[in-house]
C-alpha cells in the first residue's frame, strides 16, 4: 500500500509513500490500529535513499545496542540509534536490527512541525516504516510534542478502576499483571504505556508492542511503584517523592532541559491528582486481595 493511518494512544499518526518512496508494508502488531481515516495529527512521508545529515549537525544522544539476557543488559554494538540536532531540525539515525544487514534509516522532524520526513537506505521495494526501533522512537517524540508520558509499566483495569504499575526491569511488572489477568481483570499492556492529560483526566493506554496487542485505554485513579517482597506493603508517597519514582520509570531522552521541564511538568500534575503507592508484594493472588481491600 500507499498509505495507511494507526490510532495509537489517540494519535492518528499517517504514513505516506513519497512519489518514488516504497511500498508499505506495516508489521502483524500495527494490524488492529489501523483506521480509515484521512484527517491525521502528524503524517510521516516515506523516501527510498540516502539522506545525508546537515554538515554543522550535532550529535545531542547516543543509544548502543544492548539485549536484556537472563535480566541483565548486554551491549551488542556501540552504535545503534542517535539524535542530531540542527538549527530547529532534529535527526534521528539508526541501524534497523532485525532487518536485512546493513539497512538503516533516518527520520528528520520538528516537535512544531505536524510533517516529518523518514529516508529508508535501502534498494527494498516494500518497508515496515514502524520497524524496531522506530516504533518507539517516533510514539516518544509524539508524546513529547503532546507533553503526554511514555513509561515502562502495566496497566489493568479492574471492575472500572484503572491501576498503574511502574518498575525497572525485573521488578514485577509482568508478573503482577499476570495476577490481575487471572483475577479477571482487563490487562492493557505489561511493560509500555502512554499516559495523556485531558482537561485534568488521566487516561493510559497500550502501545503496539505484541503481535496480539489491541488498541485499548482505561482512565487511571492510582500509579504503584512496584518490587518483590516477602509480603504484601502499600505505602502511600507524596510530592517530590511520588514525582520522583514515576520520573525514574519514564521514557525519556536527557538532552534537552525544555524537554525535560515539560515532562517533569506534566507528572507534577499527574502526581498532584493522582494518588501514587509504594508496593512490596507477594507474587501470588494475596497481592491482589490486598490492593482491593485497600482500594476498594
Amino acid at each position: 500500500m500507499r498509505s495507511y493511518t494507526l490510532n495509537i494512544a489517540g494519535y492518528k499518526l499517517r504514513f505516506q509513500s513519497s512519489g518514488d518512496g516504497p511500498e508499505l508494508i506495516p508489521s502483524i502488531r500495527f494490524l488492529r490500529s489501523i483506521i480509515h481515516d484521512s484527517e491525521a495529527d502528524l503524517q510521516i512521508n516515506i523516501h527510498s535513499g540516502k539522506y545525508d545529515l546537515p554538515e554543522n549537525a550535532e550529535r545531542v544522544f547516543h543509544a548502543p545496542y544492548v539485549e536484556e539476557v537472563n535480566g541483565t543488559l548486554i551491549k551488542k554494538q556501540e552504535n545503534f540509534w542517535s539524535v542530531w540536532k540542527h538549527h530547529s531540525n532534529l535527526f534521528i539515525k539508526t541501524i534497523l536490527p532485525l532487518a536485512s544487514p546493513g539497512k538503516n534509516a533516518t527520520l528528520k522532524f520538528s516537535l512544531s512541525s505536524v510533517e516529518w520526513d523518514l529516508w529508508f537506505d535501502s534498494n527494498e521495494k516494500e518497508v515496515d516504516p514502524s520497524e524496531y526501533p522506530l516504533d518507539g522512537l517516533i510514539l516518544y517524540y509524539l508524546t513529547v510534542v503532546n507533553r503526554d508520558i511514555m513509561i515502562h509499566a502495566s496497566g489493568v483495569n479492574y471492575k472500572g478502576h484503572g491501576f498503574l504499575f511502574s518498575g525497572i526491569s525485573g521488578r514485577g511488572k509482568s508478573t503482577i499483571a499476570m495476577l490481575w489477568e487471572n483475577a479477571g481483570a482487563k490487562v492493557l499492556h505489561d511493560d509500555r504505556l502512554i499516559v495523556r492529560n485531558s482537561a485534568g483526566t488521566f487516561t493510559m493506554f497500550n502501545t503496539p508492542v505484541y503481535n496480539d496487542d489491541i488498541p485499548c485505554r482505561s482512565s487511571l485513579e492510582k500509579i504503584f511503584i512496584i518490587e518483590h517482597g516477602t509480603e504484601n506493603k502499600l505505602v502511600e508517597v507524596k510530592g517530590a517523592e511520588a514525582v520522583s519514582l514515576v520520573m525514574a520509570n519514564c521514557i525519556q531522552h536527557n538532552w534537552n532541559p525544555e524537554i525535560i521541564e515539560a515532562l517533569l511538568t506534566t507528572v507534577s500534575i499527574m502526581c498532584s491528582k493522582i494518588p501514587t503507592v509504594r508496593l512490596s508484594f507477594k507474587p501470588d493472588k494475596t497481592v491482589i486481595d490486598k490492593i482491593v481491600e485497600y482500594e476498594l
